[in-house]
């Protein structure tokens, strides 16, 4: 299994007390896979149903956000592929 690989930065370098904090982290595994199943049903006399369609993924990704101060950390965002956390400075 590969390792996951990450990479984060905030909006800002320096915060005063009570600015809000938006850090932004892009993520991806390279062998994490996309997997879209179509079920169809049939029967005797060749009638189908409509199709089913159900995604799922493979080795799915899980982003956690802490830092030594033990501020709070929200999730904003999440596509999958990026994700945006905030917290009060």
């Amino acid at each position: 299994m590969a390792v996951p690989t990450v990479t984060a930065s905030l909006d800002a370098t320096t915060y005063a007390p009570g600015d809000q904090m938006l850090l932004t982290v892009a993520y991806a595994d390279t062998d994490s896979q996309t997997l879209t199943l179509t079920i169809v049903v049939t029967d005797d006399r060749g009638n189908q149903s409509a199709p089913v369609i159900v995604p799922t993924v493979i080795d799915p990704l899980t982003v956690a956000v802490t830092d030594d101060s033990g501020r709070t950390w929200t999730r904003v965002s999440d596509t999958g592929t990026v994700a945006v956390f905030r917290a009060v400075a």
